[in-house]
């Protein structure tokens, strides 16, 4: 497991804001910080792929603090191994599976908060990288 030590964050830092909506559990989403919380308690974020209801505009909405981590390294590798844990990007944003098989450069993921299993490409996948706040 690769771990990232973490701060505060100021606006104009990319971001990855963690999704606990029914359907999205587990799936992180890039986003700008445009707004910080008095006392570091949260922040107001602008996402990069998901947008308002109107899809007028990039979605713009306020998250705590524990929800949000560094705009993850985008680390790829040319093999991956069964049971490794990555990230594949579907839906617009990162799902947090484990490579069940591989066909050629592509790869079966299994999605434990889904229980499905997807084929992905392994340009769409990237090593998992657990972020931890030493406070």
């Amino acid at each position: 497991m690769s771990t990232v030590n973490t701060v505060g964050y100021r606006i104009g830092d990319a971001v990855e804001v963690l999704s606990n909506k029914e359907g999205f559990v587990g799936s992180y989403y890039e986003a700008t910080v445009v707004g910080v919380l008095p006392g570091g308690r949260g922040y107001v974020v602008q996402y990069k792929t998901l947008l308002t209801d109107d899809f007028s505009s990039p979605l713009t909405e306020t998250v705590p603090a524990d929800e949000i981590r560094p705009k993850s390294l985008n680390v790829y590798a040319d093999l991956y191994y069964i049971c490794q844990k990555i990230d594949a990007f579907d839906n617009d944003g990162w799902w947090v599976g484990n490579i069940s098989r591989k066909m050629g450069d592509r790869y079966y993921v299994y999605f434990e908060t889904t229980n499905d299993e997807i084929l992905y490409h392994k340009d769409r996948i990237r090593i998992h990288l657990d972020w931890v706040n030493p406070e």
